[in-house]
């Protein structure tokens, strides 16, 4: 027997009585309005606003929960709006006994501490949709069951940085996702984390509008403009069985009708099925978040280069060709429309965003409430073949390791014929690098998270941190790298046994290590040069392990000082070092001697970052600058004017040349990376990365997997990997965690010389590194 409304309201009534506890009159109220919606042949629904409850009013309103499965309430709508007494496992219980008529949960998490959400992630709940604004997580981690939610909206979370590789398993019928004025920034692991949502067909991480000399506009999915579009708000839904009509209204008294931001999409009702039916990794270890939001608001016309706004955008009919008829943009009394985004999350202003995200999430129809038509896909398709690469070396599938290494050992990776219907995923195997390029291809497709390993060093009995600045790989032994620290230390270590294999304290005045470099010939020796302008020479089989008592010179070899020194490099015979600085001269000294054989002037208009011997010639050598010029010197050739110069844009802060010294590539401030051929400096390839218009976002690139790809790092970014060949973009990895702190400053970073088939190990030097 069906329960009525009024009958509900005698027992809530009895269930308070026999609690000793006076009605609430919010409930009351809510019952109330139920009762109205149904004498006037509305959907019967009642709303619960924590905000309204005390601890003693749960008692009885859990027992009337229990009524509801057999009563009129056809669904439930939990609010919180601000601040709440509530008690946070009160909240939980409540949520779980309407159980099934559960439909939108609206959740601040300044009332409830992180057990609260931790539960939520965990156990799930069966609501179907979920609007979070929370500061309280860095990382979604969905973990529970949420079978039922089509819709989360997690607006305005302000420290949401990234998601858990499976943070979506569980939510198979979800259908719209908003995270407007987040932190997220990867598309990479983004794309992964969502290509879990089968149902997923309107994403949001930006709303659009639109504005001329008259007007500005708010563009809704369905493709109205506001005077006809019908707005849905963000957490209205349809009922259970009912058509997709509004039917709720918000409780924000705040609430403007005008604002996109609080309104949904507008769906189609062939596109909704009314029957489909741990969210935090805990961040009290970690500092906030290291980003800046970005509340810009930029022309659309400038964001999606080729769409202009001087054209309006067309629709296709049922047969995909394009009409104007229906279009949701259109020139207005010849008033040419201008397209913002407003509440963008950065990942937004990744270059190639939106066509990164349609080419790699081929369900969605929707995307930042603009509809993805036919042009658009073809359009993506074609911008992500021309700028990224889905796998290394042009794989096209991923394969496993284990089939990588069966095809090695049966030796039919490349030489057994293949059959027309049966072609290998992966490039000709012709080349002797083949196979570990393709378990590098392989290991890289596995996962798109990659595994951060901060080192805790053992071996030192300092009762203190490193402060790591600088440091370098060793040439011959894989397990061994030096690093300098903003204290002065130099320390050796095996990175693979986490131990210390040399220690060399600071003496004297605090200085930090900037420049280190190995020996080729004498693989037990390092030059070491600090910011004071001290400049030695360590064998590290005269360097004890440990540090005890006061220590002598350790059998160094010290050089005449350069000052403010910021870069150190030997040649390729080991007799010859080059030192840069804060100036326009660069120092050369013989290391057999320990003298300086001479001092360069003015090499350059501006201070010299770095100084680079190249790897096979020992006399040739190439400088970078802050007045934008990098050079190419010959030491043969008495080097008062360069073999050749290639500017940049802005400040030069490094160059390298690749393994074989083919190409040097050069790195600018801000992203501006730039590979010359190395015989003549003619320009080879520009890379495609976004700057950030920040003139302090000093960027450093290496070589890495030999001169097959680059690794390039910003101070205010992520790490991100490009093709060499193409400068196609092959991954962003965002450095983040635990165990890393708050900051993400780039300092230093290498591609691993020795494991290509792990794609590419960092040290990330901006860590606090620890002792055991």
């Amino acid at each position: 027997m069906v329960i009525d409304i009024e009958s509900l309201e005698d027992r809530y009534i009895d269930f308070c009585r026999r609690h000793d506890v006076l009605p609430n009159s919010s409930i009351l109220s809510s019952l109330f309005k139920a009762e109205v919606k149904k004498s006037n042949h509305e959907p019967c629904s009642m709303e619960i606003l924590i905000d309204d409850l005390k601890d003693v009013d749960i008692a009885p309103l859990l027992d009337l929960c229990m009524n509801f499965d057999t009563s009129e309430i056809e669904a439930v709508d939990v609010r919180n709006e601000s601040s709440s007494v509530l008690n946070g496992e009160y909240a939980l219980s409540l949520m779980r006994a309407i159980n099934q008529k559960l439909r939108v949960v609206h959740l601040q998490d300044s009332s409830f501490g992180k057990d609260f959400l931790r539960d939520i992630s965990q156990r799930g709940l069966a609501c179907q949709v979920l609007t979070l604004r929370c500061s309280r997580f860095r990382k979604l981690n969905l973990m529970g069951e949420f079978m039922h939610i089509h819709t989360l909206n997690l607006d305005f979370s302000s420290s949401l940085t990234s998601f858990q590789e499976d943070c979506f398993n569980c939510m198979p019928n979800l259908m719209r996702l908003s995270m407007c004025d987040t932190q997220i920034t990867n598309l990479w692991t983004t794309v992964a984390a969502l290509s879990k949502l089968p149902s997923l067909i309107e994403l949001r991480f930006q709303y659009l509008q639109y504005c001329n000399d008259a007007v500005t506009s708010f563009i809704p999915s369905s493709g109205k403009s506001d005077d006809t579009a019908d707005f849905s708000p963000l957490d209205s839904v349809p009922f259970i069985g009912e058509p997709h009509t509004d039917t709720t209204e918000l409780t924000d008294p705040n609430f403007n009708a005008e604002d996109p931001l609080r309104n949904f999409y507008s769906f189609d009702e062939e596109v909704i099925n009314p029957d489909v039916q741990s969210m935090v990794e805990d961040s009290s270890d970690d500092s906030e978040v290291g980003f800046t939001s970005r509340h810009h608001k930029y022309w659309f016309a400038d964001v999606f280069p080729g769409w202009s706004s001087e054209v309006p955008l067309q629709n296709e009919n049922e047969d995909g060709e394009e009409s104007l008829q229906g279009a949701f943009t259109d020139r207005i009394a010849d008033v040419s429309m201008k397209y913002m985004s407003c509440h963008a999350s950065p990942i937004c202003y990744e270059k190639h965003y939106r066509e990164f995200m349609i080419a790699s999430l081929p369900n969605l129809k929707n995307l930042d409430n603009m509809p993805i038509r036919k042009i658009d896909k073809e359009r993506a398709t074609r911008i992500f073949s021309q700028y990224f690469e889905y796998l290394p070396y042009k794989w096209k599938h991923k394969e496993s390791v284990v089939s990588i290494l069966q095809k090695r050992e049966i030796k039919s990776g490349h030489n057994k014929v293949q059959s027309s219907k049966h072609r290998p995923s992966y490039p000709s195997g012709k080349s002797q690098y083949f196979y570990t390029r393709s378990l590098s291809a392989a290991k890289l497709g596995s996962s798109t998270w990659p595994i951060l390993h901060p080192l805790s060093l053992v071996g030192c009995e300092l009762d203190k941190g490193f402060h790591p600045r600088q440091f370098e790989y060793h040439p011959s032994d894989s397990s061994l790298m030096v690093f300098g620290t903003l204290d002065g230390e130099v320390v050796v270590i095996n990175h693979e046994t986490e131990h210390i294999v040399s220690y060399i304290p600071s003496l004297g005045a605090m200085n930090s290590v900037l420049g280190l470099c190995w020996l080729k010939k004498y693989p037990s020796k390092l030059i070491a040069g600090s910011d004071n302008g001290s400049l030695k020479l360590y064998d590290i089989h005269h360097i004890p392990r440990k540090v005890t008592g006061i220590h002598g010179n350790f059998g160094c070899v010290t050089f005449d000082e350069f000052d403010q020194l910021t870069s150190v490099h030997v040649n390729s015979t080991d007799e010859l070092f080059l030192a840069s600085g804060y100036s326009k001269n660069v120092a050369l000294y013989d290391i057999n001697s320990g003298k300086r054989l001479q001092v360069l002037t003015d090499m350059h208009r501006g201070h010299i970052n770095v100084v680079k011997f190249a790897n096979h010639s020992q006399s040739i050598f190439a400088t970078s600058s802050f007045d934008h010029d990098v050079k190419m010197w010959d030491l043969r050739q008495k080097p008062i004017h360069p073999c050749f110069t290639v500017s940049s844009s802005r400040g030069n802060v490094m160059v390298c040349f690749s393994p074989d010294d083919q190409y040097i590539l050069a790195s600018a401030v801000d992203n501006e990376v730039r590979q010359y051929q190395a015989v003549d400096g003619r320009l080879h390839l520009v890379f495609d990365i976004a700057p950030t218009e920040s003139s302090q976002n000093y960027t450093r690139s290496y070589y890495m997997n030999g001169r097959d790809y680059i690794i390039s790092g910003s101070c205010d970014e992520h790490i991100r990997i490009c093709c060499a060949q193409t400068g196609r973009r092959l991954r962003d990895i965002s450095l983040e965690g635990r165990n890393l702190g708050n900051s993400i400053f780039i300092q230093s970073l290498r591609g691993d010389p020795f494991r290509v088939s792990y794609f590419f190990k960092l040290f990330p030097a901006f860590s606090r590194l620890k002792e055991k």
